[in-house]
C-alpha cells in the first residue's frame, strides 16, 4: 500500500528532514511511526499527502509514484485517503454534521447519500447524538472523534494520523486508538505518527522508529 524507496527530503537546500528512508506497509496493516521531535514523522505524512515532494527517491501509494501526480490530480488523490490532525482542524461555525459532511459536499455526493454516510460515520465514533452541536460545545476527545469521522466518511483505503492523541489524557488516548483499530479490522490501512511510547507498546502493532530522518528500527507486532 505504501512504499518509500531511498527517499530524502531537504528543506532550504540545507536541512535534511529525511535521509535515505526505505520501508513498505502492506494493505490492511496498522503501523506506528515514532521518534523524537524533529525525527521526520510529520515530513513522512506530508509526503504521503502531497503537501511536500521528495528531494530524491520515490514515494508510492497503491503502486503509484506520487511524483507522477500533476497539480490537478492531487486533490482527487487526497479524496481517497483520510487524514486526522492533532489540532482537529474543525470549522467552529458549522455543526458536527456539517464538518463531517464537508468532504462529501466537495465531491458532489447527493445530499441524501451524504447524510446517510455522515450519520454512519458519527455512529461509529459514538457521536451521532451530537450531530447538531457546534465543535466549541464538545470536549477535546469528542472534537478528535469528529475529526476521525470526517476522515473516514469517504471510506478511504488509507488512513493517516499525525499525533492524534497528543492533547488527550491517557484514557481518552486509549479510546481513540481503539477507534483506529476498529477501522483497521475492516481492512483500512492505518499509519499513525505518535510519540506516546507507552500507549504504542500496549497496542502491539508494527513500529517504525525514526531518528534524524533515518529509519533506525522496524519492529514487528509482538
Amino acid at each position: 500500500m505504501i512504499t518509500f524507496e531511498h527517499v530524502g527530503k531537504r528543506y532550504g537546500g540545507r536541512f535534511e528532514a529525511i535521509a535515505d528512508l526505505n520501508f513498505s506497509i502492506e494493505r490492511g496493516e496498522m503501523v506506528f511511526l515514532t521518534g523524537h521531535s524533529g525525527a521526520g514523522k510529520s515530513s513522512v505524512l506530508k509526503l504521503l499527502t502531497c503537501l511536500e515532494r521528495p528531494s530524491r527517491g520515490r514515494v508510492l501509494v497503491a503502486g503509484r509514484d506520487l511524483a507522477s501526480l500533476s497539480a490537478g490530480q492531487v486533490p482527487f488523490y487526497r479524496r481517497q485517503i483520510g487524514v486526522v490532525f492533532q489540532d482537529h482542524q474543525l470549522l467552529f461555525d458549522r455543526s458536527v454534521f456539517d464538518n463531517v459532511a464537508l468532504p462529501l459536499l466537495i465531491q458532489g455526493v447527493p445530499p441524501l447519500d451524504a447524510a446517510r454516510r455522515v450519520r454512519a460515520a458519527l455512529d461509529k465514533v459514538g457521536l451521532l447524538h451530537r450531530e447538531r452541536a457546534l465543535p466549541i460545545e464538545l470536549s477535546g476527545g469528542e472534537q478528535q472523534r469528529v475529526g476521525i469521522a470526517r476522515a473516514v466518511v469517504n471510506k478511504p483505503a488509507l488512513l493517516l494520523a499525525d499525533e492524534p492523541t497528543g492533547n488527550l489524557d491517557p484514557q481518552l488516548s486509549a479510546d481513540i486508538m481503539r477507534l483506529f483499530e476498529d477501522f483497521n479490522r475492516i481492512g483500512t490501512t492505518v499509519l499513525l505518527a505518535s510519540h506516546d511510547l507507552a500507549l504504542i507498546a500496549r497496542l502491539r502493532h508494527r513500529i517504525l522508529r525514526l531518528r534524524e530522518g533515518r529509519l533506525i528500527a522496524d519492529e514487528e507486532a509482538a
